[in-house]
């Protein structure tokens, strides 16, 4: 592995690795596209869910590219071995930060060391809850590290060392950070220019003013003697946008008393 700085090929962005680039992914990396580099125990895993639907499509196009870096790789000793047990005693294992180190460090070549430009992301369930307006932040980035946690966590000083924003999904535990990566990475590709499709779409959803969004109906106009509400079929933009607003504060203020508190206290602030 070498310290050279990336060579661009034309758009195409080149860079040394340990993994040839063909054994990680068949999609271009277009230079300047927003970029994700996933350090994990089990890069085949990836792109998963992200390789379909829009996010699979943007993938293909180069709106934004997707990089595995394998963790097993920087194992030490014949076997590889990338944790130990907790110092002090305890169940489980705990990943070695000269393992998870060494990764960052080349996760870190090429890319800017600012964590709002570049936020190195460690998935665990203690970490901070996941936003829309975090996505959005991070989409606003020039790309990011994220590092899967296995086993009962990781060393605390490696996560220290490299300035690792701890992010959780949920009050859950789950047995790796993987399904987390990947959740975290729909939810900030979709907010890229041009990978909805319909740039609206991002703007008018849940969380997106600070509420839960409103109710959607479609064809037919009945089903199972049920209508969809008659302001919806007038025809009155305005009246339209009033009866969603307050159907959002409803539903808002009835499941998530927590996000309706904020909005209120916003709201009169002015």
């Amino acid at each position: 592995m070498t310290d050279k700085p990336a060579k661009s090929h034309g758009r195409l962005a080149v860079s040394a690795n340990r993994k040839p680039r063909a054994l990680m992914t068949d999609t271009p990396d277009i230079q300047g596209a927003w970029k994700v580099k996933v350090i994990t125990l089990f890069p085949e895993l990836f792109p998963g869910v992200l390789g379909g639907s829009l996010t699979g499509k943007a993938l293909k196009e180069g709106l934004w590219n997707l990089e595995t870096i394998e963790l097993r790789g920087y194992g030490i000793g014949k076997h590889n071995d990338v944790d130990s047990p907790p110092a002090g005693g305890g169940a489980g294992m705990v990943l070695k930060a000269d393992v998870v180190g060494a990764a960052l460090k080349d996760a870190r070549r090429g890319t800017p060391i600012d964590s709002n430009t570049w936020p190195v992301v460690y998935l665990s369930p203690r970490g901070k809850p996941m936003t829309q307006k975090m996505a959005r932040k991070f989409s606003q980035a020039q790309g990011m590290t994220l590092l899967c946690g296995r086993f009962e966590g990781v060393d605390e000083r490696v996560l220290e060392e490299y300035n690792v924003l701890e992010i959780s999904l949920g009050d859950f535990v789950l047995t790796g950070g993987e399904i987390a990566a990947q959740a975290l990475i729909d939810a900030t590709v979709r907010l890229l220019p041009n990978v909805l499709g319909n740039e609206e779409s991002a703007v008018d959803e849940s969380f997106s003013n600070g509420l839960l969004e409103h109710p959607q109906y479609t064809k037919p106009a009945e089903w199972h003697g049920r209508k969809i509400p008659d302001v919806l079929l007038s025809g009155h933009h305005g009246n339209v946008d009033k009866w969603r607003q307050e159907q959002s504060e409803k539903l808002t203020q009835k499941r998530r008393p927590d996000l309706w508190d904020v909005f209120v206290k916003a709201k009169s602030k002015g």
